[in-house]
């Protein structure tokens, strides 16, 4: 220690030095800072952007933050799980196998399939829309909240025909989404698309309506559907498609094949809801019904029945005792409008039918030999056959396919011919025998998969088909499960 102070004091003037300089270099480096200039990167400004300009976008920006923070937490995750029994060996069906084996390979086994898909709270109730493919013939429902609530539902009703289902939860303070009126919904308006993207939850995307009135192309039996470029994928089926309001306007359910690519589509509030209430107040789907057959106009047609426009839809067949024939509808009249709202198109006109409650008084415009008229209707209760159309079997009186008739496919009828019950056409009920079906070889039994490549799922489909063809076609069959082609033609 002695060494140590001894040290210290021989070299203090050199170690004051020291410090003193140190001292010195700092202070100048201060000094030599502090007069430098940086640019400001906090307040610098974009040149020639006009700052009410970024306003007006950070307001925007702000509003769509609201939605979002407004709507997702009643859009929901749905878990669907059903229990599928299946047999190992299809060689069972073989007398010869059976009689050494017996039921060996043919064991039941039981095969779990799951599937994950989105959906929508629109009553504090704990009433949730989604999507019938979501949630088909499952054993078992789960919906989670975005706030990691997690509740067993219970299913209250579906219907495949608008691939619409609504499930009950049981909840307290359960946000939801209020409705909206997509027949107010133009092209170019922004929306908003809520769901859970390959199990991404809660995700939101953006978008304009690209069109409106887009009919099933095959997806489901009633079309009128809404168009939009705001990104849908696997698992944003049954979620909510809304408005710049917050308000619901669809009910997302498919997209193009192989995920997004701009195009994808959405049930209307208005069809959607119509189902909901249906379902919730009866349990089954209660459908409006005037019995009128129309299809789309082109403009040989338009000339021939004095249109002076392609708009509204040509009627091509009326039931004489329902209710729009009862009110004088006729055969050859063109409608413009049901109770003011425009009819663009078959599918459209099919839909909003069908979603007009039965007891409704609606009027028709239309056009009958080129002058205006209007007809007042009560509408009707669409008949049990799920047609919005004539009720009963009906067969096209001109045309390729005159003589042949149609009804709708059944449950009933399904395992009357031993076929899978997701078997999808219309069934030849009857035909005449100097027919150009019947001359293919075509009878009763016989069930009408498609016409010219087009998928058809109901009568009215096939209906709009087939009044409208020239002098030859080509059907996709069915004949007790085996699929063939045919075609038909009235040349000679």
């Amino acid at each position: 220690m002695k060494e140590f102070r001894k040290l210290i004091k021989d070299n203090l003037l050199g170690i004051s030095l020291t410090l003193i300089g140190l001292a010195c270099l700092a202070v100048s480096g201060v000094i030599y800072f502090s007069n430098r200039s940086y640019p400001s990167f906090v307040q610098a400004e974009v040149p020639g952007l006009d700052p009410a300009q970024v306003e007006v976008l950070e307001a925007q920006n702000q509003a769509f933050a609201a939605i979002a923070r407004a709507v997702t937490p009643a859009v929901v995750n749905v878990g669907a799980k059903k229990v599928i029994r299946v047999r190992q060996s299809p060689f069972m069906n073989d007398p010869f196998f059976r009689q050494f084996f017996g039921d060996f390979f043919g064991v039941p086994r039981e095969r779990v399939e799951q599937s994950l898909g989105s959906g929508v709270i629109v009553s504090p109730e704990g009433y949730i829309v989604t999507n019938n493919h979501v949630i088909a013939q499952a054993d078992e429902i789960k919906v989670l909240l975005s706030d990691r609530r997690e509740f067993d539902a219970e299913l209250v009703g579906t219907d495949p025909a608008t691939d619409v289902a609504v499930i009950k939860v049981k909840g307290e303070n359960l946000p939801t989404v209020p409705w909206g009126d997509s027949a107010h919904l133009q092209v170019g308006e922004t929306v908003l698309a809520f769901g859970n993207p390959f199990g991404l939850n809660f995700t939101v995307t953006r978008g304009m309506v690209s069109a409106v009135g887009r009919p099933g192309m095959g997806l489901a039996q009633y079309g009128d559907f809404i168009q939009t470029d705001a990104a849908i994928n696997m698992g944003n089926s049954g979620g909510a498609l809304v408005n710049v309001r917050g308000e619901l306007v669809g009910i997302n359910f498919a997209t193009t094949q192989g995920g997004f690519s701009g195009v994808g589509f959405a049930i209307p509030s208005a069809m959607a809801r119509s189902v909901f209430e249906s379902l919730v107040k009866t349990g089954r789907v209660v459908r409006g019904f005037l019995g009128v057959s129309v299809m789309n106009l082109n403009q040989a047609l338009a000339d021939q029945y004095n249109a002076p426009s392609l708009e509204g839809v040509l009627v091509f067949n009326v039931s004489s005792s329902g209710p729009a024939g009862e009110a004088g509808l006729r055969r050859g009249d063109i409608i413009l409008e049901l109770n003011g709202a425009t009819i663009r198109s078959d599918a459209q006109w099919i839909a909003v039918v069908a979603s007009t409650s039965p007891g409704t008084q609606v009027e028709l415009r239309i056009l009958r030999d080129g002058e205006p008229l209007s007809i007042q209707v009560e509408v009707g209760e669409q008949p049990s056959s799920g047609r919005g159309g004539i009720s009963g079997p009906i067969s096209i009186e001109e045309g390729v396919l005159r003589g042949v008739e149609i009804q709708d496919l059944t449950p009933e009828i399904l395992a009357e011919l031993r076929l899978s019950p997701d078997t999808q056409g219309v069934l030849i009920s009857g035909i005449d025998g100097s027919s150009p079906a019947a001359r293919v070889g075509l009878g009763p039994g016989d069930i009408i998969m498609g016409v010219n490549r087009r998928p058809v799922r109901s009568v009215e489909e096939y209906e709009s088909i087939a009044g409208r063809l020239g002098d030859a076609v080509s059907l996709q069959m069915n004949r007790q499960g085996f699929a063939f082609q045919v075609t038909i033609s009235t040349r000679r």
